[in-house]
């Protein structure tokens, strides 16, 4: 379970406190977006704790700059093109990679998940925080671990894990209490009925 758009280091120790196994800070364009020192100083109050998670877009130059200048993160989330050259730059700092992809494009139908860790199913307007579904995933079946978002809370998340068979989950807004500030009550809920889901489900 991954809470993203974490903007405190207060609102970090929420998120490992509920017992999340991952957290994301944004590096990128985003109501949600924070500078460097304060992901740094996310990453070192969390002390591998969890596993941190840079969010960049490779057209960003500063998203990638921050991630590469050593913020602490453990992976990050690429959206927009991957270039061979940039993943192998990632690779050389022994990060794991995550490549955010919207659900129904052209680009969910023909990226070659061999080269990353894990693939982020988003909605057609990734970072919205908006609800979809995710029936695209009946049809493109991935070898790499996949995580759902998009729109997911306490109340829909159980229904997702269930139907979809997916790794693992992404929230941002879901858990807010206002753009960027975590609802500690939210965060626990959210968890709380991940866990619950991902121990009972029945194996595909």
């Amino acid at each position: 379970m991954k809470i993203c758009a974490v903007t405190t280091p207060s609102d970090a120790d929420i998120v490992v406190g509920a017992g999340a196994s991952a957290l994301g800070v944004i590096l990128t364009s985003s109501r949600r977006r924070i500078d460097a020192p304060t992901a740094r100083a996310i990453t070192e109050r969390v002390g591998g704790r969890l596993v941190t998670i840079g969010v960049v877009n490779s057209r960003d130059v500063t998203s990638i700059e921050a991630v590469l200048g050593g913020l602490g993160v453990d992976a990050v989330q690429v959206h927009g093109d991957l270039s061979a050259e940039l993943l192998d730059e990632f690779r050389s700092r022994d990060l794991g990679v995550i490549k955010a992809l919207a659900g129904g494009s052209e680009e969910f139908a023909s990226f070659d998940e061999e080269r990353v860790d894990a693939v982020l199913v988003d909605g057609p307007v990734p970072g919205s925080g908006a609800a979809h579904s995710f029936d695209d995933l009946r049809e493109r079946h991935f070898r790499r671990p996949v995580i759902a978002a998009g729109g997911l809370t306490a109340l829909s998340v159980t229904a997702v894990i269930s139907a979809y068979g997916v790794w693992g989950v992404d929230v941002a807004s879901g858990v807010e209490s206002s753009p960027g500030v975590k609802d500690a009550l939210r965060v626990t809920e959210f968890v709380e009925a991940a866990q619950r889901s991902f121990a009972t489900r029945t194996a595909p």
